[in-house]
Formats: structure tokens, C-alpha cells, sequence
């Protein structure tokens, strides 16, 4: 079981809009060095919306190739189609990835039973361990606790990420789930209070930014440390915050920019971040000690 602080990892671009690889070189060697337990690539930080099928595994098997082993790559397969889910995950699979993360299916707003046999299929076609991302806010469609305890059941299905932020929900999932069953927080703002109550780690944004920061609340926070936790926590609670202040990834794709970490490209719908928002990124930096 992957545990710890993993990081959403951002898909960097050029000016142009094109996948810039030297930057994925060096940001894949960064969370090698900070201690990032495993980097999820091409999930909805990874701009996973914007990349073509043909990008979205190009990028997997890239950033597989760039890890060489140091650290484990969590290919972001999920679509509101079951027949491209399965064909992305097929993929990750193909290039090597350790696992596979698939977001409930989005826009068409499927029952419970449409979860179950959705994510059912996709475990039954593809032979790689494969994680349950449920975010509400974004899809419409929120997997109850329940239907991921049905899943849990599923060969291949390991564990989930619940963006949901409601630490309520612990508890019952673990319950239901198992002590076996890895359960990730989505949210970066309830992240530590969620691995202090029993769960496995962060699936987080603020990582791209504060990766070692972030290694080391998880580490404080998976060992029973809680005023250690809850310590490094509150010097990252601003930055928490503002990277949503526009959607996610516009705030942490500018904020690795103003770090000269990658250029400044991004792909429409989504923009670059107003100038009235990008003093209180930086001032979040600031406080976080990453600038």
C-alpha cells in the first residue's frame, strides 16, 4: 500500500500549449529528492480534460520512463465513458504504471449501480490495482460509501481518494472497507486531520509546490504525531487555500511558474491566473517557506 504525501502532479507546457518534457524531467527528479511517496500523472491537476487520448498516454508512459523505479507513477485513467477508461488504463498499464487512479464518471451522472458495474468492467478488462476517485464538485456524482465498500470487494480495486472533505466519512469508509483498503484524501485543507483519524495519505496539490513541506506532514501524521501534524500543517494552510482561489490548476501551475519550475502554459478552457489573484499565491508561498 502506497502511503504518504502523492503528489497530483501538474502536466507542465510551453507557451504553446505543447507538453514541455524537460520540465516533467525536472519535476518527476524533484519529488524523487523531497520524499513524495508516488506521482499521480495526468489527473485534473495534470489538465487530464485538455490532453487528447494519444497525449494522455504519451504523458503516462513519459513520466513512468522519467521515474526509471525511484518512485511510483499512479496513471490518471478515468473518463465518463467505460469503454475510454478502460482503454486509458489499459495504457497505464502498458507503459508500466504501478497503479491507476479513475475518477467517478462526470456529466452523465450515473446511479450507484452504474458505479459499480462502470468500475467493475474496467477492473475485469485491465490487470493493474486501481484506485476510486470520488469528487462530487466536479462530477455530479458522488460514490457513497457503500458502493465503494461493494467495490472494495473487487480484485484490483485498492483503494480510493475521497475529495468530498467530509472527515465524517472516515471513519464509516474504514468500517465498511478494511483495514487493507487504502483511503486518500483529495482535499488538501482536511488532508491531515483525515491520515490523523486512519487514513493513508494526501493526493494533493499543495505537493507540486511544498513537496518536501508536505513529506513531512504526512510522515507526522501517518505516525500518530499529531502535534507535529497539525504544526507543519498550519504554516501550509494558506497556500492550501490559494491554490483554489481559480480553478485548480490555474493557481499551482502559476505558482511553479513564479518558482521557475515550469514555463507558463496552459490550454483553454482554462486560463492563467488574473493578476489580482497572484499576490496572495505568492504571499501563501511566502508563509510556507517555499519563496
Amino acid at each position: 500500500m502506497l502511503r504518504g504525501s502523492i503528489v497530483a502532479l501538474i502536466t507542465p507546457m510551453d507557451p504553446n500549449g505543447d507538453v514541455d518534457d524537460q520540465a516533467l524531467a525536472r519535476l518527476v527528479d524533484l519529488h524523487v529528492e523531497a520524499g513524495t511517496a508516488a506521482i499521480v500523472a495526468v489527473g485534473t491537476t495534470g489538465e487530464s480534460a485538455t490532453l487528447d487520448e494519444d497525449e494522455h498516454c504519451r504523458v503516462i508512459a513519459r513520466t513512468v520512463e522519467l521515474a526509471a523505479g525511484r518512485i511510483p507513477v499512479i496513471g490518471g485513467t478515468g473518463a465518463n465513458s467505460t469503454t475510454e477508461a478502460i482503454r486509458l488504463t489499459r495504457c497505464a498499464a502498458a507503459a508500466g504504471a504501478d497503479a491507476a487512479l479513475l475518477v467517478t464518471p462526470y456529466y452523465n451522472k450515473p446511479t450507484q449501480a452504474g458505479l459499480i458495474a462502470h468500475h467493475r468492467a474496467i477492473a475485469e478488462a485491465v490487470d493493474i490495482p486501481q484506485i476510486l476517485y470520488n469528487v462530487p464538485g466536479r462530477t455530479a456524482c458522488d460514490m457513497t460509501p457503500e458502493t465503494t465498500a461493494e467495490l472494495a470487494r473487487v480484485d484490483r480495486i485498492i483503494g480510493l481518494k475521497d475529495a468530498t472533505g467530509d472527515l465524517s466519512r472516515i471513519e464509516r469508509l474504514r468500517d465498511l472497507c478494511g483495514p487493507d483498503f487504502a483511503i486518500y484524501s483529495g482535499d488538501d485543507g482536511t488532508g491531515c486531520e483525515l491520515m490523523l483519524r486512519g487514513g493513508d495519505g494526501v493526493i494533493s496539490v499543495t505537493t507540486n509546490v511544498a513537496p518536501r513541506e508536505m513529506a513531512a506532514m504526512c510522515r507526522a501524521a501517518l505516525s500518530g504525531d499529531r502535534a507535529e501534524a497539525t504544526a507543519i500543517n498550519a504554516r501550509l494552510a494558506p497556500l492550501h487555500r490559494a491554490l483554489f482561489v481559480e480553478s485548480n490548476p490555474i493557481p499551482v501551475k502559476w505558482a511553479l511558474c513564479e518558482l521557475g519550475l515550469c514555463g507558463d502554459g496552459i490550454r483553454l478552457p482554462l486560463t492563467w491566473l488574473a493578476p489580482e489573484h497572484q499576490p496572495p499565491v505568492r504571499e501563501a508561498l511566502r508563509l510556507a517557506g517555499v519563496l
